[in-house]
Parts: C-alpha cells; sequence; structure tokens
C-alpha cells in the first residue's frame, strides 16, 4: 500500500510532528510504502521527519504547490494521510489527489481561534459546535484577539476546513473526547475512529523500574510543552507557594521548551523566588527528546497545568514510560489517561485554579508511600500505549479508505483503549 503523509512541516516543531516522525518508522517496518509532502522546511536545528532512502519528499516551498501536487499524483498514492495543513487551498486539493485520512490532531475546522476555550468572565472549555453562532460568543466570551479584521479572517478559514472534515473518508483520533467533539460538528460517527495513542521513540522503551522519591527534601516538578497562557504556564506559577507551604519542602520547578510567552513567564519567575526562597525555577528552553528524557527520569512530578481542553496530552503518558507520576487539571482528554489516584491527580478543570492545582501537586508527592504507588500507576498505564497496536489500528483503518470493498460489515469502527 502507498501512503503519502502530508503536514505543514517536514521537522519536529510540537507534538504532532513527533508523532509523524515516529510513525513513519513504524508504517514502513509494517510494510507501508511511504512518501511526504510538507508546505515549508523547518528552522534549523530541528529533528527532521525521516523516511526511508529513496522515499519521495516534496516541500510547497521549495517546488511549488503545483508542482508538489502533480508529483504526489504521478507517484499515485492509495491514500493521503493529513496532519496539520496550514493552506486550505493546499488541503482542498490534497483531498483531490486520493481517499484521504485525517489524524485529528486539534479542532480542526471546529473553533474560529482554534482553542475551544471561552476565556472571560472564567476560562472554561467551549463545547459549541463551529457554525454562524461563534461570532456571536467571540468578543463576549474572549474567544481570540480583539481584531475583528482577524476574527473574519480566521472564521472564514475554518468555515472553509469545517466543511472539509466530511470530505475525509476516515479521521482518527487518540481521545474519546476530540471524537465526540469532530461527531458534533458534523462527521459521521461510523468515520471518526479514536485509536490506541503510540509513544514517540524516545519514550517507547521503559525507563528503570519506579522508585522511591529523592532522599532530600526538595520536590522536582517539570513542566515541558510550549509557553502560552492556555498552556497554564501562568497558574503554575501561582501554585508554588501554596504547594511549598504544604509541604513545608524546597521545590525546584523546571520549565523545558519556549513560546511567547517565555520572557513574561521569565519575569513572574524572578518575582515568585524573590517572595518565597523555597522556590528554585529554572527556564530550560527546548530540548531535544532525549534530553527531555533524562530530565524526567530525575524529576518527582511532571505537571501538565493546560486550562484548554488539551486534545490529549501525549506528554503524560511519555513521562509514565519513566515512572514519572503527573498532576493536571481536568480538561479535554487529559483524564482519558490521568486516573485520580492510579498515576497521578486530577485538578477541577472548570475553572482551574491555582489553588486546586496546587491540592493536587501536593497529593502526589506528600506521602512517599502514594508517590512511589503513583510512580508504578503511571508506568503501568504508559504500557497501554503501544505501537504496534496503533499501526495496526491504523492500517486496518487504510485498508477500509483504500479499498472499501473488502471491509466487511460487520467489522468494528473503532479501536479503544477501553
Amino acid at each position: 500500500m502507498r501512503v503519502a503523509v502530508a503536514n505543514w512541516h517536514s521537522g519536529v516543531v510540537g507534538g504532532a510532528e513527533s508523532y509523524i516522525k515516529g510513525v513513519v518508522t513504524a508504517l514502513e517496518s509494517a510494510g507501508i510504502e511511504l512518501a511526504m509532502l510538507s508546505e515549508r522546511e523547518s528552522a534549523p536545528g530541528r529533528e527532521k521527519i525521516e523516511s526511508s532512502a529513496g522515499a519521495p519528499t516534496w516541500c510547497v516551498s521549495d517546488i511549488g504547490e503545483q508542482a508538489a501536487l502533480a508529483a504526489m499524483r504521478a507517484w499515485r498514492p492509495d491514500l493521503v494521510y493529513v496532519h496539520l495543513i496550514e493552506s486550505t487551498a493546499l488541503e482542498a486539493r490534497l483531498l483531490e489527489v486520493a481517499p484521504a485520512v485525517l489524524f485529528a490532531h486539534s479542532y480542526h475546522g471546529m473553533c474560529i481561534s482554534g482553542e475551544k476555550t471561552f476565556k472571560f468572565p472564567d476560562v472554561r472549555p467551549c463545547g459549541l459546535p463551529f457554525s454562524w453562532k461563534c461570532l456571536l460568543h467571540f468578543y463576549p466570551n474572549r474567544c481570540g484577539g480583539l481584531s475583528p479584521i482577524t476574527m473574519w479572517q480566521d472564521y472564514l478559514k475554518q468555515s472553509e476546513r469545517h466543511s472539509m472534515l466530511p470530505k475525509y473518508s476516515a479521521i482518527a483520533t487518540a481521545s474519546e473526547y476530540l471524537r465526540r467533539q469532530l461527531i458534533a460538528n458534523g462527521v459521521k460517527p461510523e468515520r471518526v475512529h479514536k485509536i490506541p495513542m503510540m509513544l514517540s521513540a524516545t519514550f517507547a522503551e521503559p525507563g528503570n523500574q519506579p522508585v522511591a522519591s529523592h532522599t532530600d527534601d526538595t520536590k522536582r516538578i517539570i513542566f515541558v510543552g510550549r509557553m502560552g497562557r492556555l498552556k497554564g504556564v501562568g497558574i503554575l506559577l501561582d501554585s508554588l507557594p501554596a504547594v511549598a507551604a504544604a509541604l513545608n519542602s524546597k521545590i525546584n520547578l523546571t520549565f523545558i521548551g519556549d513560546g511567547p510567552g517565555r520572557t513574561a513567564l521569565e519575569e513572574n519567575a524572578r518575582r515568585v523566588q524573590a517572595r518565597d526562597a523555597r522556590i528554585t525555577i529554572q527556564m530550560a528552553g527546548w530540548k531535544k527528546p532525549e534530553e527531555i528524557r533524562a530530565v524526567l527520569a530525575e524529576a518527582d512530578l511532571l505537571v501538565v497545568p493546560s486550562i484548554w481542553p488539551e486534545p490529549f496530552g501525549l506528554v503524560g503518558p511519555e513521562a509514565g514510560r519513566l515512572g514519572l507520576p503527573a498532576a493536571a487539571f481536568d480538561v479535554g482528554g487529559i483524564s482519558e489517561w490521568l486516573v485520580d489516584g492510579v498515576n497521578g491527580e486530577l485538578a477541577p478543570g472548570n475553572p482551574p485554579t491555582a489553588q486546586g492545582l496546587a491540592d493536587a501537586i501536593v497529593r502526589c508527592v506528600r506521602d512517599p508511600t502514594v508517590h512511589k504507588r503513583l510512580r508504578a500507576g503511571a508506568l503501568e498505564i504508559s504500557q497501554r500505549f503501544d505501537t504496534s497496536l496503533h499501526v495496526q489500528s491504523l492500517i486496518k483503518i487504510f485498508r477500509q479508505v483504500a479499498r472499501p470493498e473488502l471491509r466487511p460489515e460487520s467489522e468494528p469502527q473503532q479501536v479503544s483503549l477501553a
């Protein structure tokens, strides 16, 4: 079977590309012949998404959209596996090349801003299906920025994406939460498949067996992700004084990642440290996956403080592969891998508060016996995320799409972790 993978970047710039990098290798190992189309090259220094030697690659920014699509057609793929595409015109043309499968990494065609979050008067998830009525909520609920021109442009762009959702032969996603959102936005239920997620290659192998916390009184907490408001980095900082007071111990928080909110975060971090000598905050910046793994292996807790409805949150299961529990707000698909009292603790997410997050963090690390149990639970739950199971589920969908006449009438439409 020939599958053309399409994405906006050719290198790893986020979670979607980390997934693509891993799944490309796994699909080729399973005998799938692959090609890769990207809209642009990634910044220097980023990991490349690499397929086997000789596999065709086409970059729109290098050879132009028309030439890239012509080369893809000439290659004659059985289907196109679409991820994040910036240009709606390109996405529409990809759907004309061959039957297409979308992997829903985000709220593609389901929200003007793409964030599915009301930000006023409180931050809370938006469960409304996409329509013209979203325009009525945009300013009162602060769904996005303040420019009416940008709002209208984004609305038109998301309207185009929304109209394309039903045209995909199948849509795969990692969470039941996102599956329900897709169905609410007009996709036929039989075309939306929740499949078991895979971990990136760096985290595919487990670490050492879970051990007890460090012998000193310092609690080592890690955040991994993009530094932006909806990732909850500010609310995480605000929670630290309550954590330090409740534990009466030193707190060492390391931020791994980058983003538009980093400068403001650094200033806030300096203020937090100045007020409480027990708190130390490090800004580690962007790290390679193997470097992230090394830092996680020495930590006591991962915190996923996202205040928007995170579609899944793969960093949690990846940290769990090293026996690292997590504390997070109960938003989006988080609760599909984070189970209270088993591999971490959930904080109320509607609305999310610094005190709620602090309480969840404290419950994870205060008692060494509980912490050890959560470590074991994190490792156990992470083992559900198996590359071979993900690839088998994906190839099953590919075969249904590429050769629908071979699909048995009784064949189940979804594969679940449950």
